[in-house]
């Protein structure tokens, strides 16, 4: 406060009284300040005193409607709040009084005593009023060591859990009390983050049969003055194409007959077994296969007349894939995030191009693909399966000459039929472990007790590679007459 007093008959005197305030006044690195000098100060050097500041002050928090009880020394004559918008002090005695906070932020408050002096000085922060909340946390999980601090309008969470999921807990009940999930930062800390080892199989097994049967006639028959020409080819379009150029070809009279017959049966059986380990909250992604080219526009040299353009190349991925998201619960559950694909190359729906200003051309495979995607709890050892993926795709064509080709027995001669059947099931077993650390003499690598032969061995024996080790047993060489060297051997 700064009073201003002035009477008629005391226009030449000038009282003031002067509160400095500490969030105004930095002592060190002041800029030149040059008094206005009156009559009592003329002649004298004015001395500048900081009358208040932060540097005496004490910290007190507060919550928004919590108030706290202060005691001065002295009696109070002044008081200077300077936000109290944040907090403000009700006087109820010349030496008692009592600070409340109103909203989240920060002030500081000043008492000056009937000299102008400092009786004290409080620096207010004002935040939110978390015991609701801390009580909430201790009582969800009592064994776990949490602090929760305000921090402007938000809040933050640390200390330490036992497991990511009461952390997320943590999270979900700090958010539901406080108002909003942007307005909690997690730093809470999980001991011993537990690993999660997945062990997946993915089998995949696909029946593939093919049937054709068709007679293609060229020739020509004489009836009287009747002329019948006979020029038919099969197309079996169901397949997009015979299997074969020709099977049995006859000539009759003035008639070539051609049986164009094939039966093909195949199966093809995908197995992939990865082991992939992840930390709990973690992703993990396996991908066995390869990736082809697919064209994706062209770039053009237009300096050259005409201009050269070659085809962009981006390359997409296939084979089999798996990735998963592990979260390890209480009592060694696991709740996991599984996610495997398993796709492969196929003629079908291929797709060709032709390269402008070139004879060159490109086939653009298409993908079959298989994909499943779940998340379940289990627990650690436990198996999921993922099966009853079932797929079967049946094609048949009949294309033959009209009329003709309905006669019965006969009509065989002048229509063909192509059958096409796929069938594919796939099938995955997953099952994680929570693992821990293991000694390196405790692992096994595929190549253990592998080595390749020496010239002699190869060319007079033809041996490909000789075993110089036992697992399990204290003889490193192996049973038998053989004698040869064996580690690290450099001819």
């Amino acid at each position: 406060m700064t009073d201003w007093g002035m009477k008629g008959d005391m226009a030449n005197r000038t009282l003031t009284r002067t509160v400095a305030l500490g969030a105004l006044i930095v002592v060190t690195g002041l800029a030149p300040f040059t008094p206005a000098i009156t009559a009592e100060t003329a002649g004298n050097t004015p001395v500048i005193q900081v009358a208040a500041s932060e540097g005496t002050s004490r910290f007190i928090p507060l919550g928004i409607g919590k108030s706290v009880a202060i005691d001065l020394p002295a009696d109070i004559k002044d008081v200077l709040v300077a936000d109290p918008k944040i907090a403000n002090a009700v006087i109820r005695s010349s030496r008692r009084v009592y600070m409340i906070g109103v909203a989240v932020g920060q002030t500081n408050i000043f008492f000056f005593d009937a000299d102008g002096k400092q009786i004290a000085g409080f620096d207010i922060a004002v935040k939110r009023d978390l015991n609701g909340v801390r009580a909430a946390l201790k009582q969800a999980m009592p064994d776990a060591s949490l602090q929760i601090e305000g921090i402007g309008d938000g809040v933050v969470l640390s200390g330490s859990a036992a497991s990511a999921a009461e952390s997320q807990q943590a999270y979900d009940i700090a958010s539901r009390l406080v108002g909003g999930g942007e307005k909690v930062v997690n730093g809470i800390a999980i001991r011993g983050r537990d690993q999660v080892m997945l062990k997946v199989t993915v089998a995949e097994v696909r029946r593939d049969v093919i049937k054709q049967l068709g007679i293609d006639l060229s020739g020509t028959i004489n009836y009287g003055s009747a002329v019948v020409n006979f020029n038919t080819t099969n197309p079996f379009s169901a397949n997009g194409g015979p299997l074969s150029e020709s099977f049995l070809t006859g000539a009759f009279p003035n008639v070539t007959a051609t049986l164009r017959a094939m039966d093909r049966a195949g199966v093809i059986r995908t197995l992939a077994e990865p082991n992939l380990t992840a930390i709990s909250g973690e992703t993990a992604t396996f991908m066995a296969g390869g990736e082809f080219p697919i064209p994706n526009g062209l770039s053009c040299d237009t300096t050259r007349s005409p201009p050269l353009c070659q085809p962009q190349i981006t390359f997409k991925k296939f084979g089999v894939s798996l990735v998963f998201t592990p979260v390890v619960l209480s009592e060694g559950r696991i709740s996991l995030k599984v996610m495997t694909e398993v796709s492969d190359l196929s003629t079908e729906n291929a797709m060709t191009l032709q390269v402008t200003g070139s004879s060159t051309s490109l086939t653009v495979p298409s993908i079959q693909t298989r994909r499943a995607e779940t998340t379940v709890e289990i627990p650690s050892g436990g198996s999921l399966a993922l099966a009853g993926m079932i797929q079967e795709q049946t094609r048949q064509a009949i294309n033959g000459v009209p009329a003709l080709m309905q006669v019965p027995v006969l009509g065989a001669l002048f229509k063909s039929r192509d059958y096409v059947n796929h069938q594919s099931e796939l099938m995955v077993l997953v099952t994680p472990y929570v693992v821990r650390a293991v000694a390196q003499k405790q692992l096994s690598r595929p190549d253990d007790g592998f080595a390749d032969p020496n010239d002699p061995q190869g060319v007079l024996l033809g041996q490909l590679n000789r075993i110089y080790g036992v697992a399990g047993k204290n003889d490193a060489r192996p049973t038998g007459d053989y004698h040869g060297k064996y580690g690290f051997i450099l001819d």
